[in-house]
């Protein structure tokens, strides 16, 4: 295992945003998503998360989806800080699909949802 660094399952992020990311934020990150660990300030490196399950993460309030389904992040959606919406949706400019699936069915009106990272898999529209 001499090249071996680490898990994988948390990355260093600096966050080159222009404003600070709170703890347990989505953050996207090129063609992937993480959920932010820690606070991270403007110009800061922390660590987010690119694995694992979620809860209580923004989705679009008329999106409806099964356990399994893979979601569309709509990075306009919830004013600009991105929810996610189900794989009927029509990905728009800078949407990413394949980054998450349903963990919990989600249904209309609910504005958070269950999700589980899956990176490695995505398409940036």
């Amino acid at each position: 295992m001499k090249n071996y660094q680490q898990p994988g399952k948390v990355v260093d992020y600096t966050n080159g945003t222009g404003s600070a990311i709170a703890a347990g934020s989505i953050v996207k990150m090129g063609n992937t998503l993480g959920i932010a660990a820690v606070n991270i300030a403007a110009g800061a490196t922390g660590s987010v998360a690119i694995e694992g399950v979620f809860s209580g993460v923004p989705k679009v309030s008329a999106a409806v989806f099964v356990v399994g389904e893979k979601l569309v992040f709509d990075v306009s959606a919830n004013s600009g800080a991105g929810a996610f919406d189900d794989s009927a949706a029509t990905p728009a400019t800078g949407d990413i699909t394949g980054a998450a699936i349903a963990m919990v069915a989600g249904a209309n009106n609910e504005t958070t949802c269950t999700i589980k990272l899956t990176p490695g898999n995505t398409t940036v529209t």
